[in-house]
This record gives C-alpha cells, structure tokens and sequence, in this order.
C-alpha cells in the first residue's frame, strides 16, 4: 500500500512539471510571435493609428541615408524642405483641414494653432508633430498628411562641359552619366581631375576629385560616384595643384571662380 501512495506521489509531480514546462513554452512562443508582429507593422505610411517611426537626421530636401534597391534595401524617407507643400486632413475634424507651404524659415503657420518646424522631417515625424500642436485645441486630434508638391532631386554640372546647368535627378546616376548628360567634355576640359562638391551640412563642402580620363582609357566606370540630390560637377580647364576635402562655403565660392582654372 506505501508503494502504491509513493508512486502516486509521484506521478502527480511528474504530472505537474510537465504543466509547468508546457505553460512556459507557450508563454515564450506567444513572446516571439507578438514581437515578430509588432516589427512587421512599422510602415512609412502616415494618417492617424500608424506608429512613430524613429529616422536618423538628414538633409531637408533629399531622403536619408543611401539604400540600394538593386540589394533588398528599402529606399529612405524623404525630408521635407522650403517651398514643399503639405496637406493636412482631420479624420474628426474636417473644418481644420488646410494645404501649406513650408516658409523660407522651415515653419509652417497652422490653423488656430502655434507654428511647427517642418523642415528636414519626414511626413510621419512632421504628422506627430502637428498633431502635437492641436493637442490643446482638439481632443484627440487624427491628421494624415500628404505630400502635393516637392523640390525633384537635381544635380547641377558647370565648367568645361558642353550644356552647363541644372538637371533632375530621376534615376541612379554616376559622375560619368552625369557629364554626358550635360553635354559631354569640351575640348579644352581637364578629364583627369573632375571635381564633386558635395554638402555636408549648411557651413561646409565635401570635395572629390575623379580622373574620368583614366577610368575611360581603363573601362573601370564601376568606380564612378554615385551622385547624390543637390551635388554639383565643375569640370576645370586647367590642372589643380591642391584642393581640401572639407571646404567653407566662402573656399567652395572661390573654387567655382572661372578665374580660378
């Protein structure tokens, strides 16, 4: 009879770990499938109940970062700049809706309500913060904004080159592309030594040199630069003794002097 109450005994334990192990593994599976769930949802949509995406800052005007589409990459977030227009439409409160226009300052002047800086946010960062703005005016504010009209990304090509100006930027573009798209080299260009200036940041300049001469005479284009929104090729006539890789924005003026080369 002891026997029989000893394995008793232990069976209901064995019994009761078992129950143990089962609710914990349950418990963690349901875990990894929340949280699985949760990181698939963030999209770059914007409009009420869609969550806060934090974005690395970047330039206003140009989206963030350099993704490649060609490797899986998802493309960046573009940043709102001067002279963008946005539309703001309230779920709950149609009265409050309004089409803006970033002023030279980066703000835009809100309905009844303080201005918001919009310049170099996204649209959703932009969203969160209108809907911060209205939190005194309105319960529970629900905007969604629109993009209606944007700056296109250029690029702008001068020196010796055959059509020197502006041009959009509307697909992946090398330096190479990019002068033949501004009419090719003149004949007294300096193949051996194209600049690209590029911005940093509103004070200083990043300068490149790139000897297209030898990349042609080596078919080696797979090195050319990627252009970026807002990046400037001056092709000299002369041979450039010396430039700094970081240049004022006063230094990057007198770089773009004819007299210069």
């Amino acid at each position: 009879m002891r026997r029989f109450v000893g394995w008793t005994r232990f069976a209901g334990m064995a019994l009761l770990m078992f129950r143990v192990y089962v609710a914990a593994f349950a418990q963690e599976e349901e875990k990894e499938q929340h949280l699985g769930a949760s990181q698939s949802s963030q999209t770059g949509q914007t409009g009420p109940g869609v969550g806060n995406i934090a974005m690395a800052a970047a330039k206003p005007g140009q989206a963030d970062g350099t993704g490649n589409p060609r490797l899986g990459e998802r493309r960046p977030l573009y940043r709102l700049n001067r002279s963008d227009v946005v539309a703001l439409s309230f779920t709950l409160s149609p009265e409050f809706d309004q089409t803006l226009t970033i002023q030279p300052d980066g703000y835009v002047a809100l309905k009844d309500a303080l201005p918001v800086l919009a310049q170099g946010l996204t649209l959703e960062e932009f969203r969160v913060a209108v809907r911060q703005a209205y939190t005194g005016y309105l319960h529970d504010p629900q905007v969604a904004v629109a993009l209606k009209e944007f700056e296109h990304p250029y690029f702008v090509a001068g020196g010796e080159v055959g059509k020197p100006g502006k041009y959009e930027l509307r697909a992946d573009t090398t330096i190479m592309e990019a002068v033949e798209i501004a009419g090719g080299f003149t004949h007294e260009a300096k193949h051996s030594q194209v600049l690209l200036f590029r911005h940093v940041n509103d004070d200083q300049v990043e300068a490149r040199v790139f000897d297209l001469k030898k990349m042609l005479k080596e078919k080696s284009l797979g090195e050319a630069a990627q252009l970026r929104p807002g990046d400037l090729i001056f092709v000299p006539q002369n041979s450039i003794s010396k430039i700094d890789r970081f240049l004022s924005k006063a230094t990057f003026s007198a770089y773009l002097n004819p007299t210069q080369f």
